[in-house]
């Protein structure tokens, strides 16, 4: 593997390169980044980001006094809930290249980076980095590779993530916590549903019953 990410030695055949994945056990997004690296073209997987389906509406219209939010494959926010709103600001507001969520931690706005406390933000930018790497794997001539474009030119720390080659990083089921201007630290779960035909994830935010942030949850859903 590390031959064919440094690129040494003659382009492995397509065989060599599944039964490579198969004996790592790659997931789909590894396998797919595989591929891309060995010089083959990783499956189009190229769904419309501006659709939410009905059957993802109607879970949204039902969680309308909970913190959610519904987001591309690339990272855009297609809906909020008003509590989301109140938890995140409002992600729907962007144009252009900071509609992308990675666009905008990368190129340091401080309502995207402020969300997080300074010793998370390395883990941050590796999982934003990742995330868009999937994209960029899945359909490296799309947006996703228009996305990447932008930030090797103008940021470093995107680049310096980018050349680690990392996929698959991520921490929505663990523990988080967030910075809220006038609430101060909530510790919150971020649950993840998955639509894979359109590639969007619908992330609902919770906190322990019971505990400090649940109370103060509930008085952003009640605003």
């Amino acid at each position: 593997y590390s031959r064919i990410e440094q690129q040494r030695g003659p382009a492995p055949s397509e065989r060599m390169l599944v039964a490579l994945a198969r004996a790592l056990r790659l997931n789909q997004s590894e396998q797919d980044h595989l591929f891309i690296l060995g010089g083959n073209p990783a499956p189009r997987r190229i769904p419309r980001d501006d659709y939410i389906g009905p059957t993802m509406t109607r879970i949204v219209d039902g969680l309308s006094d909970v913190p959610a939010i519904v987001l591309s494959r690339l990272g855009e926010a297609l809906l909020q809930t008003p509590p989301a709103v109140a938890l995140l600001g409002d992600y729907t507001q962007y144009s252009g290249m900071s509609r992308y969520l990675v666009y905008r931690w990368f190129t340091g706005d401080p309502r995207v980076r402020g969300l997080y406390p300074v010793e998370d933000h390395p883990i941050r930018g590796r999982v934003f980095a990742a995330e868009i790497r999937d994209a960029y794997t899945a359909d490296p001539t799309g947006r996703a590779g228009e996305i990447v474009a932008a930030l090797l030119e103008v940021s470093s720390e995107f680049a310096n993530i980018w050349r680690l080659h990392e996929v698959g990083v991520t921490h929505h089921h663990d523990l988080k916590r967030y910075l809220h201007p006038e609430l101060g630290e909530l510790e919150l779960y971020a649950e993840m549903l998955l639509d894979p035909e359109q590639c969007q994830t619908l992330l609902v935010f919770t906190a322990v019953p019971g505990s400090p942030s649940h109370g103060k949850l509930q008085l952003l859903t009640a605003v």
